[in-house]
């Protein structure tokens, strides 16, 4: 019997402040090397397309796309070390980079302005990837976990607006 059930997509294990006995320096360097591996040494690539790095501005001898993939805060100079973004470090790479795998919801939304931004989103773990196309690259942007349910039911139902808007356009076509 054939089963209509998306193949779970699988993610890499967590790096957890525990596995550094606590010593926070130790375990923000484990995560940032894991950072540079991914994304600096081996570029990950969207659907054929190479990212690039906001590196600016640069804080404590890391790159801005770093700190906004592993703290939270709306300044630039005043984030705070987000705990669960840290684990989860090895997570955005691979989604971006097996992003067409059928159980990945990937859509396009317009935040900021008119800023164009690309989404990738893992239900079972509720985790986030956002990058955003600047028309000749793309930048990772951020990455979080949702924890609220009226956030995810957002996300979800601007998930199912733009795969609509997109059929509808492909039936015009």
């Amino acid at each position: 019997m054939a089963s209509n059930k998306i193949d779970y997509f699988e993610l890499p294990e967590l790096i957890t402040l525990e596995e550094y006995s606590g010593n926070f320096s130790a375990y923000l360097e484990a995560v940032y090397e894991i950072f540079t591996t991914d994304f600096i040494k081996n570029k990950p690539i969207f659907r054929g397309r190479r990212l690039a790095l906001k590196r600016h501005p640069i804080f404590l001898s890391k790159e801005a796309t770093f700190w906004h993939m592993t703290s939270n805060g709306e300044l630039e100079e005043e984030r705070n070390p987000d705990l669960r973004r840290m684990e989860r470090i090895r997570w955005p790479s691979k989604m971006i980079n097996e992003s067409e795998h059928p159980y990945l919801k990937v859509w396009r939304n317009k935040r900021s302005g008119n800023q164009e931004s690309i989404l990738i989103w893992h239900d079972a773990e509720k985790f986030l990837v956002v990058l955003r196309d600047r028309g000749d690259y793309i930048l990772p942007w951020t990455t979080y976990l949702v924890n609220y349910p009226n956030r995810e039911q957002k996300l979800m139902k601007e998930y199912e607006d733009y795969i609509a808007s997109t059929k509808a356009e492909t039936a015009q076509s």
